[in-house]
């Protein structure tokens, strides 16, 4: 009975957070559009030195904003690889995902290692949790499975690097997996989406 109340608890607390980033999200979004609209804005390099303007701060919010969104998975995480690629330019944008992006999934896999079951149970649905656990548990070299998985695009690496913490992989294997594995795709989303004119 106890262990069960405490999953409902950390249900209501990742559940009210989702809400509470979705809300920020949408209300920062409503900003940026109010900000861009009064400007002169005709073309990428334009909107570009816009953002400029903000100096350090504008990679700065990108990055934190791409490790926070592993950390709680509201959005998918090339959205923010595409914003970042699209408003600073693919290298600076990609640096800015990569690092972002390799520090919460470094994130994700210690709140699981610390919370176990009752974090993923509250962070991701039970049939997503029961297919990939499933298929997962049929790897038998899962350290290869996880490094190609940060190798290809769609994978649900945010649940991946929840699940790996869950299963107390090595941490040292975890982490070169992801600051080895994490940047191939990032890349080519940053020079992907840096190509928009």
């Amino acid at each position: 009975m106890e262990e069960y109340v405490k999953t409902e608890i950390v249900a209501v607390h990742v559940k009210r957070i989702k809400v509470i980033s979705i809300m920020m999200l949408i209300i920062i979004t409503a900003i940026i559009i109010k900000k861009v609209v009064g400007q002169n804005i005709t073309s990428v390099d334009d909107f570009q030195k816009y953002i400029r303007n903000f100096g350090i701060i504008g990679p700065l919010v990108l990055t934190l904003f791409q490790a926070f969104q592993v950390v709680v998975p509201i959005i998918p995480g090339y959205l923010g690889c595409a914003a970042g690629a699209i408003a600073f330019g693919a290298a600076t944008g990609f640096w800015c995902n990569y690092i972002g992006i390799s520090l919460g999934s470094i994130a994700a896999y210690f709140i699981a290692k610390k919370y176990g079951m009752d974090i993923m149970t509250a962070m991701f649905s039970e049939k997503l949790y029961r297919k990939w656990s499933e298929k997962i548990s049929k790897k038998k070299y899962y350290g290869v499975f996880l490094f190609v998985a940060t190798l290809l695009p769609l994978f649900p690496d945010d649940f991946l690097c929840y699940f790996s913490g869950l299963i107390r992989m090595n941490y040292k294997k975890f982490f070169w997996i992801i600051v080895l594995g994490k940047p191939w795709c990032i890349l080519a989303y940053s020079l992907a989406f840096g190509l928009v004119k």
